[in-house]
């Protein structure tokens, strides 16, 4: 099942760390992500992409079957999604992922609506589905299904105003594994 579109972005707390289920949360909340693999040669590959979470928490994102994302997560597997809070100031969250090619076309054009409906704000209207159907076919669409097993949490940070006598705090976070628990 893939989830709707969040009301409102999930607000990262500002004096502690993410809890384990705050993380999750705010996956589920956001839609951008910059989608990272890794490459024989050279540094990690990146972009910027819209990605679908799933009530199992897994991250579906629409790509082209001919895309280096898509031929690398057939070659790899390991991926990240460094996912983004849209308000200021920036938070963002680091997904670790296990990934795979899907083909199913109707998946793939179901991803492709909800990432439409993402872009836009509002979900696509059943009589868009032909036209996405033809461009998934066209462009030779495929889904990364995205299976999380960690995360590192970002903090909001910032100064409002240059006042160096105000004091800005840090605090290390650390990964921790997308299925655990929350502390007592």
């Amino acid at each position: 099942m893939l989830l709707p579109l969040a009301t409102e972005p999930y607000t990262a707390p500002t004096d502690r760390d993410m809890r384990p289920s705050e993380r999750r949360e705010f996956v589920r909340a956001h839609r951008t992500c910059v989608f990272g693999y890794r490459r024989r040669n050279d540094g990690p590959a990146m972009s910027i992409v819209y990605y679908i979470p799933t009530g199992t928490d897994e991250l579906l994102v629409s790509t082209m079957a001919d895309r280096g994302k898509a031929r690398i997560v057939e070659r790899d597997g390991k991926v990240s999604l460094c996912v983004l809070d849209e308000r200021w100031p920036f938070a963002y969250l680091q997904v670790y992922a296990d990934a795979t090619i899907e083909r199913d076309r109707d998946l793939v054009v179901d991803v492709m609506m909800a990432v439409a409906g993402r872009m836009s704000g509002e979900p696509l209207g059943k009589e868009a589905r032909p036209y996405v159907t033809e461009m998934s076919e066209r462009e030779n669409r495929v889904v990364i299904r995205c299976r999380p097993y960690a995360s590192y949490a970002q903090p909001p940070r910032h100064l409002y105003r240059n006042n160096q006598s105000e004091e800005v705090t840090h605090w290390v976070s650390g990964l921790v594994a997308w299925d655990a628990d929350d502390p007592a």
